[in-house]
């Protein structure tokens, strides 16, 4: 049956009981939450109190635990589904592992959620200690965990729900390349998304279920392929892409919700920005004929519930001594002063981008580029804890990788060199790659020469061979004007492991780590 609006007349007809037995649902969900359990600035990443207070903040689970009351008020059917990646992303998560995340999704009442590739970054067991502290089934269809001890009998590939007086069949999707992007172990087999989601919407149709809706953290390409190859899903709530859906924002990448084949498909961008709400219609045979609804963003409007604001702050109290913590020992100062990195190479420049490539060189990758402007703090001499790296890092930037053609490489490093005179913070420190350049040329001509490290030794950059790149999720989304990798890079994965403790991490392994500079940037 059509998509059809709910015009004046339909409403007449179901005041006649004609369409008496029309079902309708809301879907409240999220996705890619990553630990934001307090409010975040406008670039994502930690939001003062006095920001917060002045307005200028997002999110955080406080504004979460009204803003869902409120749609809860708003319709008398409801659910609360999670896309995955509640893990990973902030102190909260390095501190609690899953068991925060566990308490606040118990409190927002949600329904169930699928397995996100973060979830696996602590291993199977970790994942199961999360499993066995909520109250809502945990799902994953396209994985065969038949040998992992952990998950075995326990993590399941769909479920059915109750809601209304219907029964609703709930499928969950992972990543099929999470063996790469996390720490699942051995014993599980990754599958094909396609062929897994049509299994077991055939087994919950043999059941006698026509409402079936995918909880996918697979990306929004995958997401339209499932439903595109498959028959007998009506929506997919979608992770993993952080894409954000709108029908009105510029900045959509695409409809909300995005019809593929008769299955809607929605995404509320990440770290709980946004409350994605879809409410949707099925006539009496189970089909779908109506799917409308927007992600309201969770800004300074939503109020905070005060007592989640106090147990947050509660919870926040042991983060200390993690700062605190010594991590390394540095045997000379580090330089990561604002005038050294937006101006050429600086000894911090080296130790993050060689720390970059060093956590994802086994992967093919060959250059790092950093963003001088994302370099905050030096270090001083001696013990190094982690707050000081977190100061020098404090953006919760994870480590993204992607491939680009040497043109594109050439047109970054032209950007990074743009502003220079006016200490821009796009400024490019890089591992991997020498280049010279001329300060004094025009602004897009400015690169003298560019070489990058092979097994040959040193080459130069050529425009049209392929590199493997590892920057921050920041600049490859474009930030600091590094548009080119937003718009030309392939093989994107953005959600690598967070660059303060990747750096972290490489300074304990080359403790007492030296800083140096060794001419990879000049300036002629």
């Amino acid at each position: 049956m059509p998509f059809r609006p709910m015009t004046s007349a339909a409403a007449l007809m179901l005041c006649a009981g004609m369409a008496q037995a029309d079902y309708s649902l809301t879907i409240l969900h999220t996705n890619d939450f990553h630990a934001r359990f307090e409010p975040i600035s406008k670039y994502d990443s930690g939001c003062s109190a006095e920001d917060n207070a002045a307005g200028e903040c997002f999110g955080g689970t406080a504004r979460l635990v009204s803003a869902i009351a409120e749609a809860r008020q708003r319709s008398n059917n409801t659910v609360l589904f999670d896309g995955g990646d509640q893990f990973q992303g902030t102190l909260f998560y390095t501190y609690y592992k899953g068991r925060m995340a566990a308490e606040f999704m118990n409190k927002l009442g949600y329904d169930a959620m699928t397995v996100g590739n973060h979830e696996f970054d602590d291993g199977p067991e970790v994942l199961r200690g999360f499993m066995d502290a909520v109250e809502f089934p945990v799902l994953m269809s396209n994985a065969d965990v038949s040998g992992e001890p952990q998950l075995a009998g326990v993590l399941k590939k769909s479920t059915v729900i109750e809601r209304g007086g219907e029964r609703l069949g709930l499928i969950g999707l992972t990543p099929q390349d999470t063996d790469e992007l996390a720490s699942p172990g051995p014993n599980i087999t990754f599958t094909d998304p396609v062929d897994a989601v049509q299994a077991e919407v055939d087994r919950l149709t043999a059941e006698g279920v026509n409402k079936i809706i995918v909880l996918s953290h697979s990306g929004y390409g995958v997401d339209q392929r499932v439903a595109a190859e498959t028959t007998g899903v009506d929506v997919i709530v979608g992770g993993h892409t952080n894409t954000y859906l709108s029908n009105t924002a510029d900045n959509a990448e695409g409809p909300y919700p995005t019809m593929v084949n008769g299955t809607a498909i929605v995404s509320a961008y990440a770290y709980g920005k946004f409350l994605g709400e879809l409410t949707v219609t099925f006539d009496d045979a189970g089909e779908m004929v109506q799917a409308t609804g927007e992600p309201l963003i969770m800004d300074a409007a939503v109020p905070e519930d005060e007592g989640t604001v106090a147990r947050i702050a509660e919870l926040a109290q042991p983060l200390d001594e993690i700062r605190s913590r010594v991590v390394a020992e540095t045997a000379e100062p580090i330089d990561g002063e604002r005038g050294s990195c937006r101006a050429g190479e600086c000894t911090m420049g080296n130790l993050v981008a060689d720390a970059m490539l060093a956590r994802v060189r086994d992967q093919g990758i060959q250059i790092a580029i950093q963003n001088g402007g994302g370099l905050r703090a030096s270090i001083d001499e001696g013990e190094v804890t982690m707050g000081e790296v977190l100061t020098v890092l404090p953006f919760q930037n994870t480590l993204s990788t992607f491939h680009v053609s040497g043109a594109v490489m050439l047109a970054a490093l032209e950007n990074g060199l743009s502003q220079v005179e006016d200490g821009a913070g796009r400024f490019p420190q890089v591992a991997g790659m020498k280049f010279a350049y001329d300060p004094g040329a025009e602004p897009g001509a400015r690169v003298i020469s560019a070489e990058v490290m092979g097994a040959d030794g040193w080459a130069t950059l050529d425009p049209d061979k392929t590199y493997g790149v590892v920057s921050n999720n920041y600049v490859r989304n474009g930030g600091d004007g590094y548009a080119m990798f937003a718009s030309e890079a392939t093989n994107v994965y953005d959600f690598g492991p967070d660059l303060a403790d990747v750096t972290a991490e490489f300074l304990a392994e080359n403790a007492p780590y030296t800083p140096y500079l060794d001419g990879r940037i000049a300036a002629q």
